[in-house]
């Protein structure tokens, strides 16, 4: 017996960063969008504890150790349930590594629905949400989807209404971003100044509910893209090249290095990626759209 549970990619359309916290987080407005990339995580039973195997693009750059978040998902479950963590989770990886689009917390949250699966251990909705926030701050979302506003560092969630499909390109780096650096990256640029705090954009909002793409990409912002910039100038060329191919909006998603583009509608976003790829801005181009579920499992 195994169970699989498929997780989707998210991209941030607009991404507010408070001053950094005492406890080193920095308080957040994170509007969320869950987009047709995905992970698919399968939980099969072990007789010799917790093991992780990864297969799929830079499958190489994935840890198998306890610090991947899916295991550390399968153990935090375990422990609430008082039971052995005996588990073979393994990965397939569609979502770019490393990438600024929450691969690693879908992994985690789809181990989590696993095994929860998997083990029969019946935890509701909210204890499982609850592990997700203990594991990181965008695994909320990857197992809620759709779209939402993250709130405190992220792990506190609203869902939100969207009114139609929106179309987007992700442009795939040459290297990856370490989330932790680009945040003290933001903490350098903004010392001396007065950072406000973090308020979700009312624009955004209504652009998603009307599925009105045009009204998105005059709202969406990052404000860890100047950090992402300056620790990776290059993605200033590749956000170049997808204007000038005819995105709506071109932004760093979360903290990079993966450019998405907001396109008009799926043919417009075919043409866009075709013009990218052949930019030699970018190593890899992907199409996808959104708003799409959350962690599912498999039949």
């Amino acid at each position: 017996m195994s169970v699989t549970v498929r997780v989707p990619a998210k991209v941030n359309v607009q991404l507010a960063v408070g001053a950094a916290r005492p406890d080193g987080f920095h308080d957040l407005a994170n509007v969320f969008l869950a987009v047709s990339l995905y992970d698919e995580i399968t939980a099969t039973p072990a007789a010799d504890g917790l093991r992780v195997t990864c297969e799929g693009p830079d499958a190489d750059q994935v840890p198998l150790d306890r610090t991947n978040l899916a295991a550390r998902a399968a153990l935090a479950l375990a422990q609430r349930y008082g039971r052995a963590p005996d588990v073979h989770l393994h990965i397939a990886k569609d979502i770019p590594v490393a990438g600024g689009m929450a691969g690693g917390s879908a992994d985690g949250a789809g181990a989590l629905l696993a095994c929860d699966a998997l083990w029969g251990t019946g935890a509701s909705r909210e204890e499982l949400l609850d592990i997700c926030a203990e594991l990181g701050s965008d695994v909320p979302f990857s197992l809620v989807g759709g779209a939402a506003l993250g709130t405190g560092r992220g792990e506190r969630l609203t869902e939100l209404e969207v009114g139609a499909d929106f179309h987007w390109v992700f442009a795939l780096a040459v290297r990856g971003l370490s989330t932790p650096a680009v945040f003290r990256e933001f903490d350098r640029l903004g010392e001396g100044l007065d950072i406000p705090e973090p308020v979700a954009d009312q624009a955004v909002l209504d652009a998603l509910a009307k599925g009105d793409p045009a009204a998105l990409a005059v709202a969406v912002s990052n404000d860890l893209q100047p950090a992402a910039l300056s620790l990776f100038p290059e993605l200033s060329d590749t956000l170049a090249a997808g204007r000038a191919a005819g995105a709506l909006a071109a932004v760093v998603s979360g903290s990079g290095p993966t450019t998405a583009f907001l396109a008009t509608d799926a043919k417009s976003a075919s043409d866009i990626a075709g013009v990218l790829r052949a930019s030699g801005t970018c190593r890899d181009v992907r199409t996808a759209s959104g708003a799409v579920p959350g962690a599912t499992v498999l039949d």
